[in-house]
């Protein structure tokens, strides 16, 4: 008989935990779910099952960002040519993933009640949703670049991506709230209409931001797993941006300004509960987009959860919480520039930009 591993006997004490929690949150919802009865599913201890997770939402927000992440793939499942053909698809992933009767909807209708709840978790998903209109967006943009006239403001799609994504949540809510009453084509048909809104939208650099700071040292970031694409990579030449659960909008400004490849590292102070609610929403989102449109529309940004604060202390952030803004330019594998404080991404971006302009002068 092989005898596990301390790690592998704790990764699969957490597989079996998790597993229990599904059934019992399933069977019961959040609020009516025991640890203790989640424990005997498991054939563990009490103890064995707060030594893998700190608390029941915790727990919860962990089983709900697995389920996300392993993203259902709608039956004839095409990327859409066109915002409309895109969109549609989008939906499509969406509304095959709706609940369909009371034990489906036990698991995710206890999510919003949780997030209005508590402030700690309000905020922060507030905040990951604008990230995911940031990032539907630029996927929209991609796959239908829009006009800009000489001298005008930066057009953008996020708007028309956020309208998207209100129609899918609300979608979802009411499937939970009430499984069986939402027509999953009248879905579809609402958000290829969407479409064609014209929301006269466009971004506006900050109108305050920190001075970036030159540097010259190694680059040297350990391998993190992109939320954007599912698949592990190790951060390149770019923009690192390091943001707290609570600066999250804040990515924008590193995009539009850089005009490249841009690395999002979420941080937080509480990374039991935070860093799964991140996995879970980016998830929401990305296991969709991955799907529904071609991967030369996918966006540019890639977005990683750093738990640990690893790739933020390689970036030189060594002390991170959910109102942490810095960042950090990389060039030829090294940091190049740096910036911290509100606005820092563009000014890194911005930076960077005179300097490559300088040197071809």
């Amino acid at each position: 008989m092989v005898r596990l591993s301390r790690a592998e006997t704790q990764e699969r004490n957490r597989a079996k935990v998790l597993a229990a929690a599904r059934d019992e949150f399933a069977e019961q919802g959040f609020r009516d779910a025991k640890i203790d009865v989640i424990a005997e599913r498991a054939e563990l201890t009490r103890g064995a099952v707060y030594s893998n997770f700190p608390g029941k939402r915790a727990l919860y927000l962990a089983v709900l960002a697995e389920l996300a992440e392993r993203s259902v793939v709608a039956p004839h499942a095409e990327p859409g040519k066109t915002l409309q053909d895109a969109l549609g698809a989008l939906a499509r992933v969406k509304v095959a993933a709706l609940p369909l009767d009371d034990e489906q909807a036990g698991l995710t209708r206890d999510l919003m009640p949780e997030v209005l709840a508590d402030e700690r978790i309000r905020r922060p998903f507030a905040q990951l949703m604008k990230l995911n209109g940031l990032l539907l967006g630029l996927a929209l943009e991609r796959l239908d670049p829009p006009e800009r006239p000489a001298g005008a403001p930066i057009p953008r799609r996020v708007r028309l991506a956020e309208s998207v994504l209100t129609t899918l949540h609300g979608a979802g809510q009411l499937a939970a709230a009430a499984p069986g009453l939402v027509e999953p084509f009248d879905v579809v048909s609402a958000c290829e209409r969407l479409a064609g809104l014209e929301l006269n939208d466009w971004w506006a650099p900050p109108v305050i931001a920190p001075a970036a700071q030159a540097a010259d040292r190694p680059w040297s970031p350990p391998e993190a797993v992109d939320l954007v694409r599912a698949e592990p990579f190790v951060p390149a030449d770019g923009v690192v941006v390091v943001l707290g659960t609570h600066r999250l909008g804040a990515a924008e400004e590193a995009v539009r300004a850089s005009g490249g490849e841009v690395t999002v590292v979420v941080v937080t102070s509480e990374p039991d509960e935070l860093a799964p609610l991140t996995r879970l929403v980016v998830a929401e989102v990305c296991g969709g987009l991955r799907q529904a449109f071609p991967r030369s529309s996918w966006p540019g940004v890639r977005v990683v959860c750093d738990v640990t604060g690893t790739l933020a202390a390689a970036a030189g952030v060594l002390a991170v919480s959910d109102e942490t803004e810095a960042a950090t330019r990389i060039e030829r594998g090294r940091i190049v520039a740096t910036a911290d404080g509100r606005g820092a991404g563009h000014a890194v971006s911005v930076t960077s930009e005179v300097s490559r302009v300088d040197r071809r002068g």
